[in-house]
């Protein structure tokens, strides 16, 4: 076999392990959206804000520690104990669910019936205070995230593919395990979705405010679920991006390369998201191993983007959203 077309295969299936990173960050748009109609611009930073209070409840940092330190003269840093990474996790997602009660609280709350670019400046709003806040509570130095996911080149995959074809695939566990994590997240959902009677309602909120308040169904513990479903996802999220490349602020920027593929895969459409992270995923590797060495490289940066923009031009729902008709 050919060594540019092993080359290649290596290179799709990297892609693939991408693109269910960017499909992670995806959902929390695709829920929110469905829910409630907001496209929620600070779900990026939900997933640094959330990776950032992990790593702080590992540690045993003291939240505040600098402003704290910097108004009563003290040197007060950690409590001296570290938590396992599991009940960690379990912490932070109660984090992330008051954080939810508390946005819908005090700010989207106010915001009902209000024009959709009200409820999107809301969102950035948000992201910027989020942001800032947890900039205040955890500090702004980059951190390490181990929460005792494997790393490194899956072996087996190496010397299996050394011995069919000659040249070893390097694939990263940790790759694995989001792909793993992800499938398992995707599916867990579509079965909330379908089968539950929280689902059933989140369906009905999605399709018709004013028919689901009708018959019962308070808007407030929907947006509220909903939100806490999504700061679920973004802690998903903000751990496998934080254990790959550090918990850092420019961790907030993933929400961008979500955008493209919510634009490929629609923004109502919970498999377009994985659908679109893929071929995002897969697409911008591909096209950086096939072109990128003619035009200088760093294709990676804007290919996403160019292809979103032709969805736009030739089929705006997306592959997976739903066709909106107006009858005047």
């Amino acid at each position: 076999m050919p060594d540019q077309l092993l080359f290649a295969m290596e290179v799709f299936l990297n892609g693939l392990m991408a693109g269910v990173l960017y499909a992670l960050v995806a959902l929390g748009f695709v829920l929110i959206f469905k829910a409630s109609g907001i496209f929620n611009y600070a779900q990026g930073v939900m997933a640094l804000f959330a990776a950032l209070t992990l790593v702080g409840i590992m540690e045993g940092q003291v939240p505040f520690s600098h402003l704290i330190n910097a108004v009563f003269g003290t040197e007060v840093h950690h409590f001296g104990w570290h938590l396992p990474a599991l009940a960690a996790i379990l912490l932070t997602g109660v984090v992330m669910i008051v954080l939810a009660w508390v946005v819908n609280r005090l700010i989207f709350r106010h915001l009902v019936g209000q024009e959709p670019i009200i409820l999107f400046m809301a969102t950035i709003g948000l992201a910027y205070f989020m942001e800032g806040l947890g900039d205040l509570m955890w500090g702004a130095d980059i951190k390490k995230l181990d929460v005792g996911l494997p790393q490194g080149i899956n072996l087996w995959i190496d010397e299996t593919t050394f011995e069919a074809f000659g040249y070893g695939f390097f694939i990263d566990n940790l790759d694995l395990w989001a792909t793993g994590i992800a499938a398992a997240l995707v599916v867990a959902l579509t079965i909330f979705s379908q089968y539950s009677k929280q689902g059933r309602a989140l369906r009905a909120v999605a399709d018709d405010h004013q028919a689901a308040l009708s018959v019962g169904i308070s808007l407030n513990f929907i947006w509220v679920l909903v939100w806490s479903i999504a700061g679920f996802v973004a802690l998903v999220a903000g751990i496998m991006w934080g254990t790959k490349s550090g918990v850092q602020f420019s961790l907030s920027l993933i929400a961008l390369k979500a955008l493209p593929v919510l634009m490929l895969g629609g923004f109502t459409s919970i498999p377009g998201a994985i659908v679109g992270g893929l071929i995002i995923g897969v697409g911008e590797k591909l096209f950086e191993f096939a072109i990128g060495p003619l035009v200088g490289g760093a294709t990676e940066n804007w290919f996403a983007y160019v292809l979103a923009l032709l969805f736009l031009v030739f089929r705006p729902q997306g592959l997976f959203g739903e066709r909106i008709i107006e009858r005047v």
